[in-house]
């Protein structure tokens, strides 16, 4: 991931054994990552049970927000592909008892295709 698309919000797919020993202790016992994405220092993963969105908080990240969002509770999705003008890729989850949407950006050349087919056999 560039420095400059992490400073404008862009997130990368990163290699999953990059982040699972991270993770390991708070997955469950039969849970697997399946796809994780990086912006800076906060990440969202895609595991086989739920989406978790993690947001390294302060100067040094050690306070830590972990959502949360099982598959079973992302009601809609929206996967918005880059185009010629606007580069960027954009994921959009409605959840149930949330009242605005969760929207991520992805870098251009993300695999939005990949994404919206392991949410489309994950929530449908």
């Amino acid at each position: 991931m560039g420095f400059l698309d992490g400073l404008i919000g862009n997130a990368t797919e990163v290699s999953l054994e990059d982040v699972q020993e991270e993770l390991a202790p708070i997955l469950g016992d039969n849970e697997r990552i399946e796809r994780a994405f990086k912006v800076i220092r906060d990440m969202y993963i895609f595991t086989t049970g739920r989406l978790l969105l993690i947001d390294k908080q302060g100067v040094t990240g050690k306070k830590v927000d972990y959502l949360s969002l099982p598959y079973g509770s992302i009601k809609a999705f929206s996967v918005e592909t880059a185009g010629h003008f606007d580069l960027d890729s954009e994921l959009t989850l409605h959840v149930s008892g949330l009242h605005e949407p969760i929207t991520k950006e992805l870098k251009k050349g993300s695999d939005v295709v990949g994404i919206q087919k392991l949410l489309a056999n994950k929530v449908l």
